[in-house]
């Protein structure tokens, strides 16, 4: 599955996963500080959730563009939805 996305949707998944990068150097910096565990968790929780909202973005975008391009077989479905389930396993 190629990844096929609109201007609009990759700019706010790219935006997302910068937003995470930059929490994560954040995190990182805060542990070289010996910062208070609870604020380093808080602030890892946060990376993980900006994680998961741009995979779960991304893969949206693949099931909206498998399923006008990909379905055109018998069985296609079938296959597309064990990728796709595949997939968000793979996020948790």
């Amino acid at each position: 599955m190629e990844l096929d996305m609109a201007t609009d949707e990759l700019k706010s998944a790219l935006n997302r996963l910068r937003r995470a990068q930059g929490q994560l150097a954040g995190v990182i910096k805060m542990m070289e500080e010996g910062r208070d565990c609870e604020d380093v968790v808080t602030q890892l929780a946060a990376v993980s959730r900006a994680l998961d909202r741009a995979g779960f973005a991304i893969i949206a975008t693949g099931l909206q563009h498998c399923l006008t391009e990909e379905t055109q077989q018998p069985g296609d479905m079938d296959r597309l939805r064990a990728r796709l389930e595949k997939l968000f396993l793979s996020l948790a």
